[in-house]
């Protein structure tokens, strides 16, 4: 069971926190220190980037 656990790797997960604005927590409490909220737009905002991605590749 143990590869499919990561759909997020860690440095994306690094990089929405830096851009969501809770990176900072994170450093400090670790990622069970962030609201459901941010974890939420984190999500969200890895889906967008996922759906773009697609997108460029199909349009290629």
């Amino acid at each position: 069971m143990g590869r499919r656990r990561g759909v997020m790797s860690e440095s994306l997960k690094y990089e929405l926190a830096k851009e969501l604005g809770f990176y900072d927590t994170v450093q400090k409490e670790g990622w069970g220190g962030i609201k459901a909220k941010d974890a939420g737009n984190m999500v969200k905002r890895a889906l967008q980037l996922a759906e773009e991605a697609m997108a460029q590749r199909n349009n290629h």
